[in-house]
């Protein structure tokens, strides 16, 4: 009814609507004034049944067991017929709230509940925040008011948390800020107990600390049933206790048997993993708020910032004073790959055991590391398709590494003074991750952890520094100090790396690190059970950095030049060119000069040429001032390294091979 529409006829039902209740509520003067008794009868039980409170229809149902209308409203129609008076009847639709999981009519029923006071103020914070005080300076506390109701605790412990993502604190604030006190009583059939006596006629808690000690005790060895099997307490009140010598009497007081808002027993788990007494080998944690190391996240889906993560918060502020979390990460809900919400009665519902079974676990951890958490989250067999191609290129730059350094014991490592310029890079492209890595992984970043190393492994190894430093260690001699150099290198990289995924990549990263370091398998060692490696300092070389930055671009115009060539199928591999490299620009030119071209260029041979190159030299659009006039390589192919050259068959000994392959045979045939 408002002032412009409506009947004019309003009826006011306070036991069964939320405006109704607040308008008897706020009216109780008035009522009282004119003689009217505020007090809201229970007209309806739990049972669905009208109660003695509606005369001549006790017992009557307005809702069935199942869910169905009950008889309920056609005996009180037909009383207004036999009495003469209804005026008229009729139907409308129209809509009224209904059980999201039963899909059923629900009623509102006003009845008694046990409630947490949100504003109220609570003695034991209030002393808390005294001896916080007392703490702190009095010009830093001085206008600080103190914390002593469960909202304010509840506030102040929010502010205290990191919240990842950062919009996390925000929507969590807004839910305490406006949130009304915590109603915790449930009546259902089945629950954790609310294990409280009333004194009957009154509004009187029985707290007696031996009868609180009996009930804990019983329920700690029977479980919950051990409440509700004592139909009236007498197990619990008979006994004596210090302060009623004789016991209490079952008959005056009022066992309560409605159940915990579940909420509230997932809200208490904190205080079975940090500092409990009773269980001190599950977990054991010792907050570095109370002295110890450890820091506590809670990781959970976003809608739990109205579940789990509020109702742990309230519980652990009010008992506490404090939140039982340090961080509190959130994240979003599976969606298949066209973005819609699975089910499983559409048929798009990826499960998690089947990706396992059919890819392995890593590369189900591999797309939830890669994939952006803040926001819900697309899976599906193309999805996942593409996270097994990257997977596989990542583990076959772990096995590479681990052929590599699969007769390498250490013991003629190269210091990193006497390394030469491409492994100092390589180094320093460590250092540089290492940065990246640790500070992504501390900001629960994980999807730049992925991107980082993703392309550090395909770029940065594969295709750039595996691909030159394969001819040195497939074909230089154990002794050569390019050799050692890169199996230092490669080391130091297979290390890092390994221990850089095994977070995310649990099992390849441990599969791998006992494949190279098989010993610790009988000794109980893991990849899990490593810190991340320190790098040294001296490994960040910037100006090393920049000289071969320009060094690759020069080498990606050579590359993109002998494609060109082998395309044209005038060469195969990129060891049968010779080509003329002409730089023109002089940062680049002063950046090239101290390298071997064709050692980068991975060519046979390499001329650096000065001055005006030709017409029809190819040139990048990218990298200015450096052209490619390519060529054939002029000389024989070396069996060994298929390199072509001018000295194969200098050696007698070994006339199918260059001096250098010459040289490391005869080393090797040397150690047999």
């Amino acid at each position: 009814v408002t002032d412009d529409a409506g009947t004019g006829f309003v009826h006011t039902a306070p036991g069964h609507g939320r405006e109704d209740f607040d308008i008897w509520t706020a009216s109780t003067r008035l009522l009282v004034s004119r003689g009217i008794d505020p007090a809201i009868p229970y007209t309806v039980d739990e049972n669905g049944a009208l109660t003695k409170d509606a005369p001549g229809f006790e017992g009557e149902r307005v809702i069935t067991d199942k869910g169905e209308k009950g008889k309920a409203n056609d005996a009180v129609i037909k009383a207004l017929a036999d009495s003469g008076m209804m005026v008229a009847r009729g139907r409308l639709k129209h809509q009224y709230p209904h059980s999201w999981r039963s899909k059923k009519p629900v009623i509102f029923r006003n009845t008694p509940q046990w409630f947490i006071h949100m504003d109220k103020a609570i003695p034991f914070l209030e002393e808390m925040s005294k001896a916080e005080r007392a703490h702190k300076s009095a010009s830093a506390g001085h206008n600080q008011p103190l914390t002593k109701t469960l909202r304010e605790t509840s506030l102040k412990s929010i502010r205290e948390t990191e919240w990842v993502p950062a919009s996390g604190q925000n929507r969590i604030t807004g839910m305490i800020e406006a949130k009304p006190d915590w109603v915790v009583s449930r009546q259902r059939a089945w629950g954790v107990p609310i294990t409280v006596f009333v004194k009957k006629g009154t509004s009187d808690i029985l707290r007696d600390p031996d009868v609180d000690a009996r009930i804990y005790a019983a329920m700690f060895a029977e479980g919950a049933d051990a409440w509700f099997a004592d139909v009236d307490g007498a197990r619990f009140l008979k006994a004596p206790t210090k302060l009623v010598p004789e016991g209490y009497d079952p008959a005056a007081y009022e066992k309560i048997n409605d159940v915990l808002d579940v909420w509230f027993d997932s809200g208490s788990t904190h205080t079975y993993v940090i500092n409990d007494p009773h269980f001190p080998g599950l977990m054991g944690l010792k907050r570095k708020v109370d002295g110890g190391d450890d820091t506590v996240m809670y990781l959970e889906g976003s809608d739990q910032h109205r579940g789990w993560f509020h109702s742990s918060l309230i519980e652990s502020s009010g008992t506490r004073g404090r939140a039982p979390f340090d961080v509190v990460l959130t994240h979003g809900f599976c969606l298949d790959e066209k973005g819609q919400k699975m089910s499983k009665s559409v048929g798009n519902v990826v499960a998690p055991q089947d990706v396992i079974k059919n890819s392995g676990a890593d590369i189900l951890r591999l797309w939830v590391a890669a994939s952006d958490y803040s926001d819900d989250l697309q899976i599906g067999p193309g999805i996942l398709k593409n996270f097994a191609e990257q997977y596989r290129k990542m583990r076959n730059t772990l096995r590479w590494m681990l052929g590599t350094l699969g007769h390498y014991d250490g013991k003629s490592a190269v210091d990193y003074a006497d390394m030469p310029s491409l492994e100092k890079f390589m180094l320093h492209r460590l250092a540089e991750l290492d940065v990246e890595v640790r500070k992504a992984y501390a900001t629960y970043d994980y999807k730049k952890v992925i991107a980082a190393l993703a392309q550090f492994m395909n770029t940065d190894l594969s295709a750039f520094y595996f691909d030159i430093r394969k001819d040195a260690l497939y074909c230089d001699a154990p002794s050569s100090l390019k050799r050692r150099a890169a199996l230092t290198c490669v080391e130091h990289i297979f290390r890092s790396v390994t221990v850089w995924l095994a977070p995310i990549m649990v099992f390849t990263a441990e599969e791998c690190w006992l494949a190279r370091y098989p010993g610790l398998e009988s000794t109980g060692g893991s990849v899990h059970l490593e810190l991340f490696p320190i790098i040294p300092a001296q490994w960040r070389d910037e100006n090393l950095a920049e000289t071969w930055d320009k060094i690759r671009r020069v080498r990606r115009v050579v590359t993109g030049a002998l494609e060109i060539e082998r395309a044209n199928k005038r060469i195969g591999s990129s060891l049968e060119a010779a080509p003329d490299v002409y730089v023109t620009d002089a940062s680049l030119a002063a950046a090239i000069s101290g390298v071997d071209l064709a050692e980068i260029a991975i060519t046979s041979a390499a001329s650096l040429k000065s001055g005006t190159a030709p017409s029809d030299a190819f040139t990048s659009p990218d990298v200015s001032g450096v052209a490619v006039v390519s060529k054939l390589a002029e000389g024989k192919k070396c069996a060994r390294s298929w390199r072509i050259t001018s000295d194969v068959g200098s050696d007698a000994a070994y006339p199918e091979l260059s001096a250098r392959d010459a040289a490391a045979m005869r080393e090797l045939d040397a150690k047999v």
